[in-house]
């Protein structure tokens, strides 16, 4: 006889952002992730460093958001564990956790990698757009592939049990780094260039290598990634879809890549030109895709024919088993 299949209900799932910006200073209003939980979100993944940020700038702003969640506990759970994850979700509360975008925050120390670990960091992308120490970049003109310190890092990571991230790394460098990991490896916040062939885009070869890994695909939610600049939920569910048909939905997550300020997006533009092409700037408002579209994308995923168990997956029970499996 064929199994009854089970109704999908977006409040019972555990939804999961991979990645989101808030401006990256001290004093920044962290109660703009409210919208996540508004959303029916129970973890979310903040960045606290990347590329043009030191220790000092970096450990500043980790401290002053991670103060903020620690005080507000009728609101938020810091999560260092699987299981604060689930408690937060029983509770009706936001779990979150810190990232960071580049090796640079390390400054040339891979110590530092236990440091941020114990300050909450649970996932650290190699390089951010252009080469460093570790790496080379997706917007770089030559690709030297993941360096020996990059190695270092890597090593470094899975042994602590921070998630290492290929998101913003050239190919060769991503490539490099999931044969590298002894850990899955994630693309946090990465769409699929097959859909839309944009540098920061990765092919089918490196979804298809990241899943290998045991890892998880996160399609951002930027719309210059999506396509031209589109942010509709047709286009942003044609990503997922991609991802699925090549690694299954047992690989494929959401990394919205949401910045919570439009002037902070064109800001970090301007005062970064190297970090960014010049075709970046062609658009007068960046669109994103924004934590209230979250219940549309499932729905969307149902009314595709998605079983109940997929979409839960691709909402969140996919990074979930990859945090389940790295974080020590």
């Amino acid at each position: 006889m064929k199994q009854a299949q089970t109704r999908f209900e977006y409040s019972r799932a555990l939804v999961w952002e991979q990645h989101c910006c808030l401006p990256l200073d001290p004093d920044t209003d962290v109660d703009e992730l409210s919208r996540y939980a508004d959303a029916g979100a129970s973890f979310v993944s903040v960045n606290v460093g990347y590329a043009p940020h030191g220790i000092t700038d970096t450990i500043r702003v980790l401290s002053a958001f991670r103060h903020h969640v620690l005080s507000n506990p009728d609101r938020y759970v810091l999560a260092g564990s699987v299981e604060d994850v689930r408690t937060a979700k029983a509770t009706g509360r936001l779990a979150v956790a810190f990232d960071l975008e580049d090796a640079n925050p390390l400054e040339g120390r891979t110590d530092m990698v236990r440091t941020y670990y114990d300050l909450g960091v649970r996932t650290m992308l190699l390089t951010y757009n252009q080469r460093n120490a570790a790496g080379s970049g997706c917007h770089d003109t030559s690709d030297g592939g993941l360096t020996a310190f990059g190695r270092d890092v890597v090593a470094e990571m899975n042994r602590v049990g921070m998630v290492v991230d290929a998101s913003h790394c050239s190919y060769r460098t991503s490539m490099d780094v999931f044969a590298a990991s002894s850990a899955p490896v994630v693309l946090s916040h990465s769409s699929v260039r097959a859909i839309h062939d944009h540098e920061r885009n990765v092919g089918d070869d490196q979804i298809r290598a990241c899943a290998a890994t045991g890892g998880v695909v996160g399609i951002n939610g930027v719309g210059i990634f999506l396509g031209d600049n589109d942010v509709s939920t047709e286009t942003f569910v044609r990503h997922v879809e991609r991802a699925v048909e090549l690694v299954g939905r047992e690989h494929v997550g959401i990394g919205l890549d949401f910045c919570f300020e439009d002037d902070d997006a064109s800001g970090e533009l301007e005062q970064n030109p190297d970090l960014f092409p010049a075709s970046y700037a062609q658009w007068d408002r960046i669109g994103f895709v924004e934590p209230e579209r979250l219940p549309v994308i499932a729905a969307a995923l149902v009314d595709r024919g998605y079983p109940a168990e997929a979409v839960e997956g691709i909402l969140g029970g996919n990074f979930l088993r990859v945090a389940r499996d790295v974080w020590r």
